[in-house]
């Protein structure tokens, strides 16, 4: 469910002082963002796909009742069971009940957003069920009994030390060895049989595809196929949010979302489901229940969070962001970490609740800049601060340090004149030295990193020097 914690920044104090979570995250982040731009310089047509999946967005978003009823008569066509969830708790409800009506005692999971949105852990413990994810990210911190710290790598807060010595620990039988390939086949053992013996199998979706009743899962582990094909029943929990209008558009998302998430041109498994078995299928689910969710989704149309509906869960946002690269995705204390989440928790549950989180943030853009469906996260965490300001939610010491920042900038001689002697006090400060360690009355800044010692004058002294700030005075 979504949680939003009123102690973020005791979680970024600790996170900051965990060695291993900053390996982890330097390791992952840095091979993701270059992975992307590879394969992003590799896609000639990217700025034309981004412009079209952006237009498709807005354009279902604009007409989202219209392909949500298409959607629900293909897929009771197909012979699947359509239930709608207002709230979370609807939606644990309605699992629960399948899940009992089944005899349900095992369910396997795939890894989804939603899933973790709505609680379905809480969900199937109320029916008395055993949860097993079979995603091997989400595998891991189940053993480890943590949540998801990233939406397409649940798993980036661990090291591969520590997967490995979990499993020793965990698994029926240990690996191998700690290589890589022998700690997969690991997880392969100890899943194997899970996959076929189990009662339920639980999936989220990718897209909802209007014109054919399909859901579509993208995975690159073969795990969706293996928990949505053998069980009796299959359960599709899923924002309405996801809905695409036909195969055509869902192909301009399946081209950007691989790209953007792992910096892969196409995922490994990429599958449809049109309804539970027919007569003369080899396998396939005895029943097909899809659940779509709102929790709130409806209330952002037509506000200036709506933009936030076009997203596609790749996680671009969070494997560019400085904040998130610094912290991780626990010390966000919610579903949703990250930029994303820094606009989306507000929005699911309330700005007083989720009052940090707009604020963690650097506002350097990068997160739009990566964004394969364009979604102005700046503009709307500038939004969410203006709000904060204007139900007075800010701080006392935010308040008096925004009172004299304005102070300064409608006085730009003095704003100048503060900000060249700051620049020029640090120099001396930091004298002999190429980075700052200590510093009166900003031990937040530099308890747990390094400042480095500034540039000589401050931008616009840089600017106005250079060659470009000469000629545009001409």
């Amino acid at each position: 469910m979504i949680q939003t914690s009123d102690r973020f920044r005791d979680h970024v104090a600790r996170a900051l002082t965990d060695n291993d979570l900053k390996i982890a995250l330097t390791r992952t982040t840095g091979l993701l963002q270059s992975r992307r731009r590879q394969v992003i310089d590799e896609y000639g047509e990217y700025a034309e796909a981004r412009r079209r999946a952006t237009a498709i967005k807005d354009h279902t978003l604009r007409h989202l009742d219209h392909y949500l009823e298409m959607f629900e008569a293909n897929a009771t066509a197909n012979g699947a069971i359509v239930h709608w969830a207002k709230t979370p708790a609807e939606a644990r409800r309605i699992v629960s009940d399948i899940c009992t009506a089944a005899g349900a005692k095992t369910a396997t999971r795939v890894k989804s957003m939603l899933g973790e949105e709505i609680g379905i852990g809480d969900a199937l413990t109320d029916a008395g069920v055993e949860r097993i994810e079979t995603d091997l990210a989400e595998h891991i911190i189940q053993l480890a009994g943590d949540p998801p710290s990233h939406i397409v790598m649940p798993a980036m807060h661990k090291t591969h030390e520590q997967v490995a010595s979990l499993f020793d620990d965990k698994h029926t039988i240990a690996p191998d060895s700690h290589d890589i390939p022998d700690l997969v086949g690991s997880a392969r053992r100890e899943l194997r049989q899970r996959f076929l013996s189990a009662d339920v199998g639980i999936s989220g979706a990718n897209f909802l595809i209007a014109e054919t009743g399909a859901i579509v899962t993208v995975t690159n582990e073969g795990n969706s196929e293996l928990t949505c094909t053998p069980p009796k029943v299959h359960i599709v929990t899923a924002g309405i949010e996801k809905i695409v209008p036909g195969m055509a558009h869902a192909s301009v998302f399946l081209r950007l979302l691989s790209r953007a998430a792992i910096g892969a041109e196409i995922t490994q498994y990429t599958t449809f489901y049109n309804g539970p078995k027919r007569p003369g299928d080899a396998d396939g689910p005895e029943a097909y229940h899809i659940v779509l969710v709102d929790n709130h989704r409806t209330e952002m149309l037509g506000s200036d969070l709506q933009p936030m509906l076009r997203c596609i869960r790749c996680g671009a946002c969070m494997n560019h962001c400085p904040v998130y690269a610094a912290v991780g995705g626990h010390a966000y204390g919610a579903v949703y970490p990250g930029p994303m989440g820094s606009v989306l928790t507000p929005a699911l549950s309330s700005l007083e609740a989720a009052k940090d989180l707009p604020n963690a943030c650097t506002l350097n853009g990068r997160c739009k800049e990566v964004c394969p469906v364009n979604i102005p996260l700046p503009d709307m965490l500038r939004n969410l601060r203006a709000r904060q300001w204007d139900a007075k939610l800010a701080s006392p010491l935010t308040k008096v340090a925004l009172a004299g920042w304005g102070f300064m900038a409608r006085r730009p001689k003095l704003y100048h004149l503060v900000t060249g002697l700051g620049v020029h006090g640090l120099r001396v400060w930091a004298f002999g030295r190429n980075r700052i360690r200590r510093m009166p009355f900003a031990g937040g800044w530099v308890k747990h990193r390094d400042l480095p010692r500034p540039e000589k004058g401050s931008f616009m002294q840089q600017y106005n020097a250079s060659e470009h700030g000469i000629r545009s005075r001409r």
